[in-house]
């Protein structure tokens, strides 16, 4: 009985020293913590450095979101009682939460609040303590990226944590990139065989800091060797950024041709299919705008489901406008081609004024939706926006659709009918007066639609449609007036031409270039790329 009781006790004295020995450590990290966080309420950098230094050294979960709310200025205290907080700016007060509590505490005015500041040498030791924490996550992409970010700051002791975490990573990707910055260390402090073997872990390498590294070593090295094979290497990777750097060039000129055939292509059926020269085109594209501004403000906690409702939508109110102005004015004017450019001149004008009147002046901001943000990287040389992708796809099914109700409708069959011959279309039963109006309404709504694209790339403004016109004609005209897949060639064409000719001329002077091309091409074929046959062309 008394060895039970004694064992008793020296098995409680036992789980009180394993409690006080795991108990105290944690209480002594998160001592360390709280001291940090209170030394950056002290003056001075290097007191708030020796604070941070602290800070990470405790390796409390909350570190990084304290890190990352200094880089973001957001990390505030108290004057009243030096409390830590942080601090988000909402009309014109600030909500604050305490830091070492979490306790949300009442909104704060500006003037009770002080931003705790840190100079440039701070801010950059805060993102490569963060990158370093990033190499814990459990997300390869995280880790990669982490490891890409401190490339340009490979210090001794990042290196020898990169080669520790090399042993443990299981990540391909990720041990291609601690493969990558170790080479490049290599090359900068390593031996002579160190160095060759890191210039054979560049091939085909096009990160920037890789590329300037080996620009350094052509530069500086004396060696013979190592300066022939960093120049082949250099080549090598220049040739792969150069092929990037085109594909990059060609996607923006196809972004910027399915914008132009979005304006177009509604310009491209009342003008070259009823003969309507419309100036008031690039105002019905602003109503697209405009009406997408406007059911977000309708629904603006559903910004990514608001934009498919805005499609439909900019094309009804912009194709009844449409169809309005037909019926009001351009009914009166068929064949008088200088009065209706008149007309439609002077209806710009007045839609112009009407919507500074409803809306101001001023531009509009429209959303971009979340799951069009971003880019979708290649890789360091090319990434894609996905703003435009989703645009140059949605371009090609409105293409696509319009393309299918001209040529498998009988609306499309009319309007055919009546482009060839008005008269004997009319003698066959056609109501030619119904068809010009759907027409020249399926032609504005069709700006609509270009308007809800042109939204996501620009801020809504009256004049938003002005910027357009001039090219909506330029690509109609080129392309050969009513032929749709001319639009589309002459769109995508006239814009990956632009955007070929601007690095070397300037923007303004690359539009000058086209416009001089286009001038040139119409002398020698009047009816563009795809002239129109039969009746039509005449």
């Amino acid at each position: 009985m008394e060895n039970y009781s004694f064992l008793k006790k020296l098995m409680t004295l036992f789980l009180t020293v394993m409690a006080l020995y795991m108990i105290l450590p944690a209480a002594s990290l998160s001592s360390e913590f709280e001291e940090g966080i209170l030394q950056l309420t002290q003056r001075g950098f290097a007191k708030k450095f020796e604070g941070l230094e602290r800070i990470v050294s405790s390796k409390d979960n909350r570190t990084g979101k304290v890190l990352q709310a200094l880089l973001d200025s957001s990390l505030s205290y108290v004057k009243k009682d030096k409390r830590v907080v942080f601090s988000v700016e909402v009309n014109g007060k600030y909500t604050v939460v305490d830091v070492l509590s979490k306790e949300e505490l009442p909104p704060i005015g500006k003037t009770k609040l002080k931003k705790i500041r840190i100079n440039n040498q701070i801010r950059k030791k805060i993102k490569t303590w963060l990158a370093v924490m990033a190499l814990s996550s459990d997300d390869p992409d995280i880790r990669s990226s982490a490891v890409y970010s401190m490339l340009y700051k490979l210090t001794p002791d990042i290196r020898e944590v990169f080669k520790d975490r090399l042993t443990l990573e299981q990540s391909k990707p990720v041990q291609k990139a601690l493969t990558i910055a170790l080479a490049l260390g290599d090359l900068e402090v390593g031996s002579r065989q160190e160095k060759l073997a890191a210039l054979s872990q560049f091939k085909g390498q096009l990160h920037p800091a890789v590329r300037s590294s080996i620009l350094k070593v052509v530069k500086t090295e004396t060696d013979d060797e190592i300066k022939n094979n960093a120049v082949q290497t250099l080549q090598g990777i220049e040739a792969r950024v150069t092929f990037f750097e085109f594909l990059e060039t060609l996607f923006f000129g196809l972004s910027a041709g399915s914008i132009l055939v979005l304006a177009a292509i509604g310009l491209a059926i009342t003008f070259g299919v009823i003969g309507v020269i419309n100036m008031a085109h690039g105002e019905l594209i602003m109503i697209g705008a405009y009406t997408t501004y406007v059911i977000q403000q309708l629904m603006p906690h559903s910004i990514g489901i608001s934009i498919f409702i805005a499609v439909p939508a900019a094309f009804i109110v912009s194709g009844l406008t449409g169809i309005l102005i037909e019926r009001s004015v351009i009914r009166f004017l068929y064949g008088r081609p200088l009065e209706t450019l008149l007309a439609t001149f002077g209806l710009s004008l007045v839609l112009q004024q009407a919507v500074r009147s409803i809306f101001s002046p001023l531009n509009r901001a429209v959303k971009m939706p979340d799951w069009m943000s971003g880019s979708l990287y290649i890789n360091p040389v090319l990434s894609l926006t996905v703003n435009r992708i989703v645009i140059f796809i949605f371009c090609l099914v409105v293409f696509a659709g319009l393309y299918l109700i001209m040529k498998k409708t009988s609306l499309g069959l009319q309007v055919r009918a009546v482009s060839q011959n008005r008269s004997m279309a009319r003698a066959m039963g056609v109501r030619a007066a119904r068809v010009d109006a759907l027409t020249f309404g399926l032609g504005s709504g069709i700006a609509g639609i270009a308007g809800v694209a042109l939204s996501q790339l620009t801020n809504v403004g009256p004049n938003l449609g002005q910027a357009y016109i001039i090219d909506s004609f330029m690509v109609v005209v080129f392309g050969g007036v009513g032929n749709l897949w001319g639009t589309l060639l002459a769109g995508l064409s006239l814009g990956t031409a632009n955007k070929f000719i601007e690095p070397f001329s300037g923007a303004m002077l690359s539009k000058i270039i086209v416009l001089v091309f286009i001038i040139l091409f119409i002398q020698k074929r009047p009816r563009g790329l795809f002239p129109q046959k039969g009746r039509a062309a005449g």
